[in-house]
């Protein structure tokens, strides 16, 4: 009977433990840029490259519009995060969602960012960005943006 009741015990621990660290849920504690956020997680903190976009540099001209465009989106969201890999800088790649919001498909149609072609296989995000040039969103107002992974080769960065 001791046992039976200690077993219980454990199990309404283990219940209360289990639904405590449910809750706590990923925090973005830093935005670097448009594509790239520190995300504090139940156990760590980490960097998160955002996959299928390629958003201009902090230091690059419309880069820090298209910083505050994705912290308008996510600043104190709830946030999912899911990791897809990792990059050759040891930073994890993958999906971010805040409030159930595609970041990186948020960027694409108000034309804060580029559709990583070189990493990327979906191609509706393509479209996405096709549509947001047309239109003249964001960056596309601009006669012609540089995209960033030029704008890196030139500034070494």
């Amino acid at each position: 009977m001791r046992f039976h009741r200690f077993f219980i015990f454990c199990l309404i621990l283990g219940v209360k433990f289990s639904a405590h660290a449910a809750d706590l849920t990923p925090k973005i504690t830093y935005f670097y840029d448009g594509d790239t956020v520190k995300i504090k997680g139940n156990l760590s903190e980490y960097k998160l490259r955002l996959t299928d976009i390629d958003a201009p540099e902090r230091n690059q001209s419309y880069g820090k519009t298209a910083r505050r465009a994705l912290m308008q989106l996510c600043k104190n969201a709830d946030v999912q995060v899911y990791i897809t890999g990792t990059d050759k800088y040891q930073r994890n790649l993958g999906k971010l969602m805040c409030n159930n919001q595609d970041a990186s498909i948020y960027m694409l149609k108000n034309g804060h960012a580029w559709f990583n072609r070189r990493y990327s296989m979906d191609y509706t995000l393509d479209v996405i960005e096709q549509e947001s040039r047309r239109q003249k969103l964001g960056l596309w107002k601009r006669a012609n943006p540089i995209p960033p992974w030029q704008w890196r080769q030139k500034h070494h960065y």
